[in-house]
């Protein structure tokens, strides 16, 4: 069964009360975004998720999208639950004012989007697209594009897309074939391929934005001769309504293993009219500034399965009844016990719920250093969150979307063989999980570019961003009797951590295979470090709020216990990372290829 309700109390605490101490200061343009607003905000998104996503997720799954007459068409009740969605004011909640959104910080936003990721994932990717498409539109469109699409996207009234893939190439956007032909009229041409295309096409908005990569007649060849275009569905006329089809369009809906009701779309684009975005041969930069995004909304997306698996789980641990307790009946009105009296059971709950704490509050500190980028006060503080950001994109996307992986899997084991069966409704979650972990960039890609981008650019600046705060409070809470065992588990998997760093940065100058070799070992460590870090001072909070008195004494305990499973379970394997770190590449690379 489907369970959830959103963990409204641990998102409030790691906004209001888990980083006021992150150093970036007060930020300026949220001051309505007060503590009363915030919960305000986050009760009406869980009323929506509750009562008009989730109902619409397994029905959705099971009915998929297919094309009809040349237009995708969604499942049942999509089109009514998207016209919710925008009516709300959803789809404009964290968009800048002037172009009629609500301007809500980054840190708020994201817990929405948990919100809609745990309780229909493929629904949420349709306005989750638009919203990157936004972001690069307008850091690189012209005054005249942003004017005339920004308030329209903003508003839900037309959605976006991205599309980069083609049949013959993935990662490697250098090999990209798609043209584009300049025009008298200053506008282009386009013709070419995509495949992977997600809202490619649908029946929810009336037009279809898409961001295309394709290179101009004379462009240099590889990634340096990537252009960005702007290639709309229908060609809007100069009030705003819709003209000719123009010539793009799905040929097939991908046939995939999860995320059947998100439309995964085969695109063709025949002399498509479109108009360039940013600066000819600069488009894979343009478009990078929206994949950062959606890569930090991917990892949201792995944190999203991962808190309804287990929600869903505690329901079904609770209710299903099977053996007896080792510690004797628990239930003796019944015929057995219910399973979460099991140690092994609790093993499993507990790690989910680490899992996502932990997950939710990294992803809340990431958040705000989102907002610091461009809200701090003080330059020093915002040139700090851009470091911060860059080094923990790669993490936010590869380590919560593998933890949610797992966690769809444990809900799976956790409920047996119906757990198997696609009436419980569970093992949608782990089939709608494993893609995060492939697109925008897979997570071994992920693991390299932050040991072969993030650590060595500008001499280690971006870790200074981590390290330093890290060190500071191992420093200050090392004595502290209520968390000093952790802050002791802390400071051996930092040692680990800085020691694995060195050994990275030693190797990886004179060989980059090494630095590879270690690359996926180094992103998880650092990850676990991170949740490490906030676990431990979420556990110094709780103490201190229960130690002075507190009419919230079971969130507290429940804070303090899941912080200490997290040290003691979850941790101690992590730290071995290094000694995967540094065995050196040798035993992957030394195998011939005729032996494989």
């Amino acid at each position: 069964m489907q369970v959830y309700d959103a963990p409204i109390r641990d998102m409030r605490f790691v906004l209001e009360e888990l980083h006021n101490d992150d150093g970036f200061g007060d930020l300026e343009g949220f001051e309505d975004f007060d503590g009363d607003m915030i919960a305000a905000i986050l009760e009406e998104a869980n009323k929506l998720c509750k009562e008009v996503l989730l109902p619409l997720n397994w029905p959705g799954d099971q009915e998929g999208c297919h094309i009809e007459n040349g237009v995708v068409r969604t499942p049942k009740g999509f089109q009514e639950a998207y016209k919710a969605f925008c009516e709300g004011g959803w789809a404009g909640l964290g968009v800048d004012p002037k172009w009629g959104g609500q301007g809500a910080p980054h840190a708020l936003g994201k817990m929405v989007e948990e919100m809609t990721c745990s309780t229909n994932l493929s629904f949420g990717l349709y306005p989750g697209l638009t919203g990157g498409a936004m972001v690069a539109l307008e850091a690189h469109g012209s005054d005249e594009l942003k004017n005339f699409y920004m308030p329209r996207m903003a508003s839900g009234e037309w959605s976006g897309t991205m599309c980069l893939t083609e049949p013959h190439c993935g990662t490697d956007l250098g090999m990209l074939r798609t043209k584009a032909v300049p025009q008298d009229d200053g506008g282009f041409l386009v013709t070419g391929n995509k495949i992977f295309i997600s809202a490619g096409d649908h029946d929810l908005t009336d037009n279809i934005v898409h961001l295309v990569l394709a290179r101009l007649p004379d462009a240099p060849p590889g990634v340096k001769g990537i252009s960005l275009f702007l290639v709309p569905k229908y060609l809007p006329n100069e009030d705003g309504s819709l003209g000719n089809r123009n010539g793009a369009g799905p040929t097939a809906i991908e046939h995939k293993m999860g995320l059947k009701a998100s439309a995964t779309c085969q695109m063709t684009f025949e002399d498509s009219k479109g108009w360039l975005i940013g600066e000819p041969n600069k488009g894979l930069a343009a478009m990078f500034t929206m994949m950062n995004t959606e890569r930090v909304a991917v990892g949201i997306q792995g944190l999203g399965i991962g808190e309804i698996a287990y929600q869903s789980a505690v329901w079904y641990a609770k209710d299903r009844l099977q053996g007896r307790s080792l510690s004797g009946v628990k239930n003796p009105d019944g015929p057995a016990d219910p399973i979460i009296v099991h140690p092994d059971v609790r093993r499993m709950l507990m790690t989910m719920r680490a899992y996502n704490e932990g997950s939710r509050a990294v992803s809340a500190w990431v958040s705000r250093a989102l907002d610091a980028e461009h809200a701090a006060k003080e330059p020093e503080a915002r040139e700090r969150a851009k470091d911060f950001v860059a080094l923990m994109t790669p993490v936010v996307k590869s380590l919560f979307t593998d933890l949610g992986h797992e966690s769809a899997h444990l809900a799976v084991q956790v409920y047996g063989g119906h757990g198997y069966i696609q009436e419980s409704g569970v093992e949608q979650f782990a089939r709608d999980a494993r893609i995060a972990q492939i697109y925008e960039g897979t997570n071994g890609i992920q693991a390299l570019d932050l040991v072969g981008r993030k650590l060595p650019d500008r001499m280690g600046r971006n870790l200074r961003s981590f390290f330093h705060p890290v060190s500071q409070f191992i420093e200050d809470n090392a004595a502290d009797p209520a968390i000093g065992k952790m802050v002791g588990g802390l400071q051996q998997a930092f040692g680990a951590l800085q020691l694995s760093t060195g050994h990275i940065a030693q190797k990886g100058l004179k060989d980059p295979e090494e630095a590879a070799a270690a690359a996926t070992d180094y992103l998880k460590l650092l990850g676990y470090v991170a949740m490490g870090y906030c676990f431990a001072k979420a556990a110094k909070i709780s103490a201190a709020a229960l130690e002075a008195g507190t009419d919230d004494k079971a969130f507290y305990e429940a804070k303090i216990i899941t912080a200490r499973f997290f040290f003691d379970r979850l941790l101690p394997p992590v730290m071995a990372q290094m000694m995967a770190i540094t065995s050196g590449k040798a035993s992957m690379m030394d195998m011939p290829e005729d032996a494989f």
